[in-house]
């Protein structure tokens, strides 16, 4: 097994979640918090997805998703177009209302498909490339990916708790 393939197994098991966590469930459910100011299971996909489409399109050095496949329109949410939900408080982490469960799935696949294609093509070398020279260490690509893949697959797994809140079983 190469690297990228490893790579592509990781960010594939991302997307596995997301569509169990977030199948079927109303706007309502999206918006659910366990307690006042915390994040909703919509703004946890959302963000989950946003940071990846961000960081792929940098590391690639194309577009984003999010504004290539018209997907900020979709949504339409008040906020600016490069908005990742980083560094959001309670307030604006509440006013990310997902429309519905289909829009987030085909938004998140949408970026999967092209964190895939990108992630496929990628060797040793590549991962090795610095990308963000403002850390000590700098950050090298292969870094980055696996931070992108290791913050995705926890905020994946809050969702699918807070999923699990919603119908506890007996």
């Amino acid at each position: 097994m190469t690297v990228a393939q490893v790579l592509v197994d990781g960010y594939d098991r991302i997307r596995e979640i997301v569509a169990a966590t977030v199948t079927g469930l109303s706007p309502e459910q999206l918006a659910f918090a366990p307690a006042p100011g915390a994040n909703t299971i919509g703004w946890l996909i959302w963000h989950l997805t946003r940071i990846q489409d961000d960081h792929i399109a940098g590391a690639a050095d194309t577009e984003q998703v999010w504004t290539s496949g018209g997907w900020f329109e979709r949504f339409g949410l008040a906020l600016d177009v490069s908005d990742t939900g980083y560094g959001h408080r309670p307030e604006q982490v509440s006013a990310v209302r997902v429309p519905s469960a289909q829009l987030l799935l085909d938004y998140h696949q949408a970026v999967f498909e092209r964190s895939r294609q990108y992630l496929e093509g990628l060797t040793e070398v590549d991962l090795a490339r610095v990308v963000d020279e403002s850390w000590d260490p700098p950050v090298t690509l292969g870094v980055r990916l696996v931070s992108v893949l290791s913050d995705d697959l926890q905020h994946a797994g809050q969702a699918g708790y807070l999923t699990g809140l919603l119908s506890p079983t007996s």
